[in-house]
């Protein structure tokens, strides 16, 4: 009797915690996140193991690999065999390449014909009377100091190329886009195009545009448009998938034929779209105006890639900034005439005050291309290398090394590259290759769905069937140390900008300019400060990336509810615990598309990071370009698309990714 009144109690002691870890994994797999990855490791638990036996558990086998060297290699050497007598480039690549040369040169003899002077006043007045009064104002002030910094005819040149290039990728883009907008069809052939398209490094646009048509302005045109037009193309697509359907409807109904239904409807309707892609066709083509440098492009980019070979900073800022300016004016330009496409015309006086400005402004125009010497007066100049050049010097010797206690720019660089960089690149190399796929499927699958996973892990088992598996993972793992420190930097900033509405005032003109500037500039003074290596293009990298991801979770963290923010002060939470379990929450997507945004930026300069020293698959598309090895240098290129595909895969929710459970 005493047994069982001794025992009986302690069974019923233990019967519910024997019962908790059923419990919980009934929970967990209550989880819609856990739902959608069972499936996932079901398939691992079964296929790890087969490729474990089969193929081992190192790097990417070779087995699985095929090598494009060989052919790649004879088409390269083909190319440069009949390029001076096949008929393809005689009567056809010749034209295009002659026909591009002639509007540039034509463009830019335009712009010294009406001197500095009416290039001046004319974009005054087309930012006026596109954007408004500070748009004029700004592009005034902006090609005046152009010519203060003695850069007045580099900057022609450069826009000279813009003007060319911008048209032909508004061109070639909008037809894209027509075609995949109004079929169906199109628009999935034409989707992953444009996707390689844009994530292919503009490096390896450079390789084939030059083997086919040799150094010069023909290439930055072509590998420009090819690098800009994707954007015009998306948006194009965009508006016309996007018009009413009742309004199409209402028009078929009155007898309207499709040309009609296009012209009359949806273009209109699609107005505003097909003036954002002009915007982002222009910002994208001015980034190309210093790596379109490399291959014999004149102008601003020129400067800047000849002062990073020197490592002159003052010569390299002196360029850069009129490149920003420019990037400025166009930018405040295109997009003001966006915003206020909106706005209803007037009637017929408003069109002949209009007219009538116009006319004087073209005569004011005409009058002072006719009067004022055509070049800058060399007197109007200010020299600012010297000083920039004197700043950095004391920089450099007060900075690089010998700090008391925290040592110097030098000592943190090699920390970074021995603690943190060559650690991971040797996990992520040491890291089993379907490990490697099972990771990447299960983050993609997390916020995708199972399209976005399959193209995630093909895009990676892509990189090893090229045979880049190993220079992939070295990149792979700088990319993952400079995102990292965006993000902390960047989420930080960000609070701090959400939070007053005078630092963000504050911080504004800061980050237009640091996301205006080219990735270059970047890369010289921390050469400077930081030595050859990787990095100085991780910090590159940083100060890239980190404009973007501090306005995105900046106004992520700003458009979070009030009323939710008021019900948690209400309960007593702090303002951490309103941060932490409030604001990041519920600003979680565009936390997300902040993430992604840094990988994508980051990644972009840790390629040209390869001119510093950086290494991985950038050195490779660089070394290609270099000796002419299309073997080399395009799989590297088509390698870091896939990267590239890869990392925005992981990073990018998916829309309907939560319906799939």
């Amino acid at each position: 009797m005493s047994t069982t009144g001794t025992t009986t109690p302690r069974s019923v002691a233990t019967a519910p915690r024997a019962q908790e870890p059923a419990g919980r994994l009934r929970a967990l797999l209550r989880r819609p996140a856990a739902r959608r990855l069972l499936p996932l490791a079901a398939a691992g638990a079964v296929l790890a193991p087969l490729a474990h036996v089969l193929w081992g558990s190192e790097a990417w086998p070779d087995a699985l690999s095929v090598s494009l060297d060989g052919p790649l290699r004879s088409a390269g050497d083909w190319i440069v065999d009949n390029r001076d007598s096949h008929w393809l480039f005689l009567y056809f690549f010749g034209y295009v390449s002659a026909g591009l040369i002639a509007a540039v040169h034509a463009v830019y003899v335009v712009l010294l014909a009406l001197g500095w002077a009416g290039v001046t006043a004319g974009a005054a007045l087309v930012a006026w009377r596109a954007a408004g009064v500070r748009a004029g104002v700004t592009a005034l002030a902006s090609f005046a100091v152009c010519g203060l910094l003695d850069m007045w005819v580099p900057t022609m040149r450069t826009l000279a190329l813009m003007v060319v290039a911008v048209v032909a990728s508004v061109v070639v883009g909008a037809l894209l886009g027509l075609a995949a907008g109004l079929s169906e069809r199109a628009f999935r052939v034409l989707r992953p195009v444009l996707d390689t398209m844009q994530a292919l490094p503009a490096f390896a646009y450079l390789l084939p545009v030059v083997l086919v048509f040799g150094i010069g302005v023909a290439p930055a045109v072509l590998a420009t448009v090819v690098y800009a037009a994707p954007p015009m193309a998306r948006l194009t697509a965009l508006g016309l998938r996007s018009t009413d359907r009742g309004v199409l409807e209402a028009v078929e109904s009155l007898g309207a034929t499709p040309r009609q239904r296009l012209l009359t409807a949806r273009l209109p309707m699609a107005r505003e779209q097909l003036l954002l892609g002009v915007n982002q066709t222009i910002m994208m083509a001015l980034s190309m105006a210093v790596i379109a440098s490399v291959i014999g492009a004149d102008g601003l980019g020129d400067r800047v890639y000849q002062a990073l070979s020197t490592v002159d900073v003052g010569a390299a800022l002196a360029a850069g900034i009129p490149i920003v300016l420019l990037a400025v004016v166009l930018d405040r330009t295109t997009s003001g005439r966006t915003s206020r496409a909106v706005v209803p015309r007037g009637g017929t006086s408003a069109r002949t005050r209009t007219a009538t400005t116009w006319a004087l402004g073209l005569a004011a125009i005409a009058a002072l291309a006719l009067t004022v010497p055509d070049t800058w007066p060399r007197s109007w100049t200010v020299r600012i290398a010297r000083p920039v050049n004197q700043a950095k010097d004391w920089l450099v010797d007060h900075l690089y090394t010998g700090l008391p206690g925290i040592g110097g720019t030098a000592d943190w660089a090699a920390h970074y590259t021995g603690w943190i960089v060559d650690p991971l690149r040797d996990t992520l190399q040491g890291l089993p290759w379907w490990a490697a796929l099972l990771l990447v499927a299960a983050l993609a699958r997390a916020i995708g769905t199972w399209r976005t996973t399959a193209t995630a892990v093909a895009a990676l088992a892509a990189i090893g069937v090229m045979g880049r598996w190993t220079t992939a993972m070295d990149t792979l793992s700088q990319v993952l140390a400079a995102v990292a420190a965006t993000l902390v930097l960047g989420f930080a900033v960000a609070v701090a900008v959400a939070r007053s509405a005078r630092t963000e005032r504050l911080l504004r003109p800061v980050l237009d300019v640091f996301q205006t500037m080219p990735q270059f500039v970047y890369l010289i003074p921390v050469v400077a400060l930081f030595g050859v290596g990787r990095a100085p293009a991780a910090a590159a990298a940083v100060v890239y990336a980190l404009p973007a991801v501090i306005r995105i979770a900046g106004e992520g963290l700003r458009a979070v509810s009030p009323g939710a923010l008021e019900s948690s002060r209400s309960l007593g939470a702090t303002g951490r615990q309103q941060l932490l379990q409030v604001q990041f929450p519920l600003a979680r997507p565009a936390l997300l598309l902040a993430v992604n945004q840094a990988v994508v930026l980051v990644l972009s300069v840790v390629i040209i990071g390869a001119l510093v020293g950086g290494g991985g698959l950038g050195y490779e598309v660089v070394f290609g370009l270099a000796r002419g090895d299309l073997a080399v240098g395009l799989v590297a290129g088509v390698s870091i698309a896939c990267l590239g595909l890869m990392l925005d895969r992981v990073t990018q929710p998916t829309k309907g990714a939560h319906d799939a459970r």
